[in-house]
C-alpha cells in the first residue's frame, strides 16, 4: 500500500521550471587615452647653392649669369678683390641664412598633434515611469532599459499586488513634458527681440580671424609691371635666339648716342671686366630682373647708383664690337630672355 501511495505521489509531482538569472550589463570600459603625437621634426635646411669657378670665368660674369650683384657675391664668399678668383674655387651663391627651407618642405609629412578626446559621459539608465511599466506574470518590469537595470523585486502575481502597484503609480507625480522649440533654419532669422534658442544668454560676437601674413606684404616691384622702355633709338640688327646663343638684341646707332635705363633700378656693375661686352652697365631692377647695356663709349653712372626709367646711363660706342651698336639684354633670375617680349611695340 505504501508503494502505491509513493508511486501516485511521484506521478503528480511536476519538476520546477528552470530559472535563468540575468545579470546587468557592465558599463563599457572607458576608451584608452590617446597618446599625444610626437612633435614633427623640422626638416634640415638644404645646403646653399654653389658654383665652381672654371677657366676664363670672372666674378662679374658669374654674377650676371646668376642674376646677382657681383659685389654682394664677393662679400658672401669673403673675396677682398673681385678681380681675383681661382679655378676650382667654390662660390656660395646665396646670402648667409637666405637658403633656409620653408617650415614644411613640399613632400614632407607633417604630424599634427591630435586634439584631446572629450570625456565619455557614463550611460545613465532612464527612469522608470508608469507609462512605460507593466507588471508581467513573471514579476519583471517590461522597460526599454531592461538589460541595463538592476533586477526588480519579484512578487507573486495576484489581483491584490496589481492593485497596489497601480495605486502607487497614480500617487507618483509625473513631471510636465515641455516641447522643445524647433531650431531656426539656416536661412531664416529669429523673431524681433528674441535670442536664438541654442544661444547662451551672454553670447559674444566671434573674434575676427587674423589676416594672412602675406596679405600685408608689398612686393618691391611687380615683375610684370616694370614699365620697360627702349634703351635707345635705332634699328634692331640682331635678335634674340636661344639656339644661336644670342642673349639679347643689337640696336644700331651713332657714336655718342644716349643710352637710357630701360626701367628703374640700381647700377650693380659699371666697367669693362666682361669679355665680349666692352664697356658695360648692369642695372638690377628687383630680385628677379637685370638689364645689361654693352659696347658703350662712355659710362655716365657709377656702381651703387639708383637710376630712374629713361635716365641716361651711357653713350653708344663700339668697344669690343665690330661696329657702333648697343647690345641690350634682359635677364630673369639670371637667365636671358627675349627683350622684345617686354619692350613696347615700335
Amino acid at each position: 500500500m505504501a508503494a502505491i501511495v509513493l508511486l501516485a505521489a511521484g506521478c503528480m509531482t511536476r519538476p520546477p521550471a528552470p530559472v535563468t538569472e540575468r545579470t546587468p550589463l557592465s558599463a563599457a570600459p572607458p576608451p584608452p587615452p590617446i597618446a599625444p603625437a610626437e612633435t614633427a621634426r623640422e626638416p634640415e635646411a638644404p645646403p646653399p647653392p654653389t658654383y665652381t669657378v672654371k677657366r676664363g670665368d670672372t666674378l662679374a660674369q658669374i654674377a650676371l649669369d646668376a642674376g646677382l650683384d657681383y659685389r654682394e657675391l664677393a662679400s658672401w664668399n669673403g673675396i677682398d678683390n673681385p678681380n681675383v678668383i681661382r679655378v676650382g674655387q667654390v662660390l656660395v651663391m646665396a646670402a648667409p641664412g637666405s637658403t633656409a627651407s620653408p617650415p614644411h618642405a613640399p613632400g614632407t609629412a607633417v604630424t599634427t598633434p591630435l586634439a584631446a578626446a572629450a570625456p565619455v559621459a557614463p550611460r545613465v539608465a532612464e527612469p522608470v515611469t508608469p507609462q512605460s511599466t507593466s507588471v508581467l506574470p513573471s514579476g519583471r518590469n517590461n522597460t526599454a532599459t531592461l538589460k541595463s537595470e538592476p533586477r526588480a523585486l519579484k512578487l507573486p502575481y495576484s489581483e491584490h499586488t496589481l492593485a497596489q502597484m497601480q495605486a502607487s503609480a497614480a500617487a507618483t507625480p509625473v513631471p510636465p513634458v515641455v516641447a522643445a522649440a524647433p531650431a531656426a533654419q539656416a536661412t531664416g532669422s529669429a523673431a524681433p527681440g528674441a535670442a536664438p534658442a541654442n544661444a547662451p544668454a551672454s553670447a559674444s560676437p566671434p573674434a575676427a580671424l587674423p589676416a594672412r601674413p602675406d596679405a600685408a606684404r608689398v612686393p618691391e616691384i611687380d615683375d610684370d609691371k616694370l614699365g620697360w622702355i627702349w634703351p635707345s633709338q635705332g634699328k634692331v640688327i640682331a635678335g634674340f635666339s636661344d639656339s644661336a646663343n644670342l642673349k639679347g638684341i643689337d640696336i644700331a646707332g651713332k657714336v655718342g648716342q644716349p643710352v637710357v635705363a630701360s626701367a628703374a633700378g640700381r647700377v650693380v656693375y659699371a666697367g669693362s671686366g666682361l669679355r665680349g661686352y666692352g664697356k658695360l652697365i648692369i642695372v638690377k631692377h628687383n630680385s628677379t630682373f637685370l638689364s645689361a647695356y654693352a659696347h658703350n663709349r662712355e659710362l655716365v653712372v657709377k656702381e651703387g647708383q639708383q637710376v630712374t626709367r629713361g635716365q641716361k646711363i651711357s653713350e653708344m660706342g663700339d668697344t669690343d664690337a665690330d661696329q657702333v651698336k648697343l647690345h641690350f639684354e634682359i635677364r630673369r633670375l639670371g637667365k636671358p630672355v627675349d627683350p622684345v617680349k617686354y619692350l613696347p611695340p615700335v
